[in-house]
């Protein structure tokens, strides 16, 4: 199920969201195009090798080419291939606007970065040797989609579901969606091995929690949990939301 937009409105321009994403398409292309002469050797460099983290002594020194704790966030801004790049954007672009209206920018930006930190370590203690690098967004951008389901579980998600070659329109409520996008990353993580390379299930699974976690605390005043699209801002952004027309003044009783 690919999600394409929802319709739930936001009252911030999302700085964070757009600056990640245009971070990340601009690594990519530098990975594959400069880098250090090939992406696999760019990510061997700047991507999150768990040995290099747990036993640093069971690495060549050639391949600490930073400290392991800074390749955590450097891993984040790197990907595999071009579909592992648009998944990513395309769900924090859909996603990522109305949790960073709900924290505001900076806030929002460390919550993104505590959830891909949560994610690559959970991934790593599954298996403390591994010496195959992990790249991508996909832990933090899955803490975004648990800070969502928190928040919005009612908005409607328009999505398509890929059939052969038929693309299926459907429109979803976001926990009808979020919970099956969550479901299937825990059924394919208990299946895995931690130590196959491939798709570092476990860094979704404990990114998506470990945003359900931190947005407990980290949303901003009077931002309620399980809102509806219809949800009125505290303080001065009820106003502009009004003169913008995004929500209606409804009198009071």
């Amino acid at each position: 199920m690919i999600p394409l937009y929802d319709d739930n409105p936001t009252f911030l321009r999302p700085y964070v969201t757009l600056g990640l994403i245009a971070t990340c398409v601009l690594a990519y292309f530098w990975q594959t195009t400069i880098g250090w002469g090939s992406p696999e050797l760019t990510a061997y460099r700047l991507g999150f090798t768990p040995a290099a983290y747990f036993e640093p002594q069971s690495v060549s020194p050639d391949h600490l080419l930073l400290p392991p704790l800074l390749t955590i966030f450097t891993a984040m801004f790197l990907h595999g291939d071009l579909f592992h790049l648009a998944g990513n954007m395309l769900f924090l672009w859909v996603f990522g606007n109305n949790v960073e209206d709900a924290m505001r920018h900076w806030r929002f930006l460390f919550f993104y970065l505590a959830c891909g930190v949560a994610a690559a370590l959970s991934q790593g203690f599954a298996d403390p040797n591994s010496t195959i690098p992990m790249i991508g967004a996909s832990g933090a951008v899955s803490g975004t989609l648990g800070a969502y389901l928190l928040l919005h579980p009612r908005a409607k998600i328009i999505a398509v579901i890929p059939l052969a070659f038929i693309f299926i329109p459907v429109r979803l409520g976001a926990i009808w969606i979020l919970t099956f996008w969550i479901g299937l990353q825990l059924l394919f993580a208990l299946l895995s091995d931690p130590a196959d390379p491939g798709v570092a299930w476990w860094a979704h699974v404990t990114g998506f929690f470990f945003g359900c976690f931190l947005i407990l605390f980290m949303r901003r005043a009077g931002v309620e949990l399980f809102g509806s699209v219809e949800a009125v801002p505290a303080g001065p952004l009820s106003r502009t939301a009004l003169r913008r027309g995004l929500i209606k003044n409804k009198p009071k009783k």
